[in-house]
């Protein structure tokens, strides 16, 4: 555990360190960029005219009050002061996170907590943005825990509470969640310090005060427009909706006044359920949803929801972590595909996640039989090894029960999006890729298999060959694979999980094999008059591949994972179908693919023998891992669940690896977000 522990905190050093660096080594005008409504040639400290006159600046006149000592400091230090202020603010915050967990606490958790917490929030969204724009937003929640702590009294507690509300309105909602939560004093001094720094505020500057009090709404309006994707509130989700005006206006009362009477009653009770840090999470997620804008550097709210838990069985635990810090971590493109119709949520996502955090996550309660001793997940003996020369990694335990389907579809998909990621960036320059391509066409010819041109000329010639070909190259590749997992998941969960890893290995290794080698498909070798029928005649020097062109590695030829996939298929097929025409058709599904990437001028023939080499490493590295590929090896033995020996016959683990695990799935429904 000790071990554990340095390695955490040494990564979160590290992280910590680089995001400091990454900042202080822009140049100055690129980096603390929202400094220069304070510092800038127009910024707040030097022109004396009124705060709000510009719109750039967007804090509370009390705000400007406090901060601007801060400001010059950091304007004479170049940033430095401020940078590492902000890191300061970070570590704070990550280990009041770490002492308002849900006690008891175990020793792992006491180790773990303050570093994880860390490195959690120095990878976010939020706190990147706050570093790299100059932001204050980390200081309103570091207070607001500050004030929560156990030994912190009424009175210190609600002077916090009122000065984070002063910098930050929306602060203001956590006064009626400690009068639910029954400290109404420390509720009233909270109002009160708010009511009376904004009064020395408005003693102080009357003309600015009334101009963001009274003219902009607590500051509404101020800043980028209300409808940009950056305001992840209700109110900015109804403009990018097309509403506008009196309509508007009057849903986003209904919708926030019911998230906000909902979510503060549920954070009230998992406060008095002893889930504090939930609590406050869940509030500031009721804030995010209901403000007029919630800019991405105040999300840092949604990033302390993670601290819920959710789901009965183990195996559903990790789905709502997973997805928090997805959201709060990678961009919506990550999360959701681009296309038109599906794009809307992930361009919404954080404030979805909101919303389902203070809303609708049946989070459980510490009372329930099942927040310490979850239902554990079965796994089976280790595999022997079938030759002693290789060296199985015993460590590695196979689970035997489904796993979540909401985690492995949000895994699938950034898996997928990292690997589209990685293939664009592989992308080598054309004249190498081609030259790769000479290469591959005259060692091709040196082995008389130098087929390509002459078959895609018989293709183009025939309209129906194309036509069948083309269809089978653009919907096959995907259709195929996802059908299978798509049953051995419904069937057999624990060849799923062995598949799954063999397949993910495969792709890893032909990105590696896109970024050492590049190279251009013959459709795109100039000269040689090949014949691109699914995309027809293209400028060389300009492909265009329709929606793909943008987002697609063009130069991505060796290996095929046409053939590499649909080869996988067909191991698969072999090992699980018992009918002689399945094996057959899983047999020639790969020579099809063959025929197909070849006739179509997408490969050559070498490049389905380089998918057909990833994918025996990719079970290959796989058995080393995990051992047999068996179904039989995977099911039999006796079970061992986490914490518990038990045992079952083989005969029992057939009769019940399906019908079972339907049934366990029927009555323990996970308790995961819909979303």
């Amino acid at each position: 555990m000790g071990v554990a522990s340095g390695v955490l905190w040494f990564l979160a050093i590290l992280l910590a360190a680089r995001q400091a660096v990454a900042v202080l080594q822009l140049p100055r005008d690129e980096r603390l960029t929202d400094l220069e409504t304070w510092t800038g040639p127009g910024g707040v400290l030097r022109v004396p005219g009124p705060l709000y006159e510009d719109g750039t600046f967007t804090g509370t006149p009390f705000a400007w009050l406090v901060l601007k000592p801060l400001t010059r400091a950091a304007e004479q230090g170049f940033g430095v002061f401020w940078t590492f202020g902000t890191l300061l603010l970070v570590v704070g915050l990550g280990f009041l996170a770490a002492r308002l967990l849900p006690g008891p606490v175990s020793r792992r958790t006491a180790l773990l907590a303050a570093p994880l917490a860390i490195i959690l929030l120095v990878v976010s969204l939020p706190v990147r943005n706050t570093f790299t724009l100059g932001q204050t937003s980390i200081l309103p929640v570091l207070l607001v825990l500050l004030a929560f702590l156990p030994r912190v009294s009424s009175r210190r507690s609600g002077v916090l509470i009122g000065l984070a509300a002063a910098l930050q309105p929306t602060v203001l909602l956590f006064v009626p969640l400690l009068w639910l939560m029954g400290r109404r004093r420390v509720a009233a001094i909270s109002a009160g310090a708010f009511a009376g720094c904004s009064a020395l505020a408005w003693a102080l500057l009357p003309h600015d005060s009334a101009t963001y009090w009274v003219n902009h709404v607590a500051g509404a309006g101020l800043g980028l427009p209300a409808d940009s994707l950056h305001n992840q509130s209700l109110h900015g989700l109804l403009l990018r909706l097309g509403l506008s005006g009196l309509p508007e206006l009057a849903l986003f009362g209904v919708l926030a006044g019911t998230v906000a009477v909902f979510g503060l009653r549920r954070a009230a009770h998992y406060a008095k359920d002893g889930q504090l840090l939930l609590a406050l999470a869940m509030t500031g997620c009721v804030a995010v949803a209901i403000a007029p804008t919630a800019w991405l550097h105040q999300q840092l709210w949604i990033l302390l929801a993670v601290v819920g838990r959710v789901g009965r069985r183990q195996a559903d635990r990790r789905v709502w972590p997973v997805l928090v810090v997805m959201v709060m971590t990678l961009s919506s493109a990550a999360i959701v595909p681009t296309t038109k119709g599906i794009r809307l949520i992930g361009e919404n996502a954080p404030l979805l996640v909101a919303i389902a955090a203070a809303c609708a996550v049946p989070f459980l309660s510490r009372t329930s039989p099942h927040w310490d001793r979850p239902v554990p997940t079965e796994y089976g003996q280790p595999a022997p090894a079938r030759y002693r020369w290789i060296p199985l990694l015993r460590f590695l335990r196979r689970p035997l029960s489904r796993p979540n389907l909401l985690l492995e579809l949000l895994l699938i998909r950034v898996c997928y999006w990292a690997y589209s990621y990685v293939r664009i960036s592989a992308a080598g320059a054309r004249g190498v890729a081609e030259e790769h391509g000479r290469q591959i066409l005259a060692l091709e010819s040196a082995l008389r298999i130098d087929v390509e041109h002459a078959f895609n000329s018989v293709v183009a010639k025939q309209p129906w060959l194309e036509v069948t070909l083309n269809l089978a190259y653009t919907n096959l590749h995907f259709m195929v694979p996802l059908a299978l997992l798509g049953w051995m998941y419904a069937h057999r969960p624990a060849m799923f999980r062995w598949t799954r890893a063999a397949l993910g290995i495969t792709t890893l290794l032909a990105l590696l094999c896109f970024w050492l080698y590049p190279l251009a498909p013959p459709r795109l070798m100039p000269g040689l008059d090949f014949i691109d029928t699914v995309n027809g005649p293209q400028d060389l020097n300009s492909p265009e591949f329709g929606a793909l062109t943008d987002v697609s590695n063009q130069y991505a030829a060796m290996p095929s994972l046409h053939v590499g996939w649909s080869l996988w298929c067909a191991i698969v097929i072999a090992l699980l179908a018992r009918p002689l025409w399945l094996r057959v058709a899983g047999f020639l599904y790969p020579l099809l693919t063959t025929v197909v990437i070849v006739g179509t001028a997408n490969h050559y023939l070498l490049d389905a023998v380089g998918g057909s080499v990833v994918v025996a490493c990719g079970f290959g590295l796989q058995y080393v891992l995990m051992g047999r590929s068996k179904e039989e090896q995977e099911l039999a033995g006796p079970q061992e669940p986490e914490g518990a020996a038990g045992s079952m016959d083989s005969k029992e683990r057939d009769k019940k690896g399906t019908a079972g695990s339907d049934e366990a799935s029927a009555s323990e429904k996970p308790q995961v977000p819909a979303g």
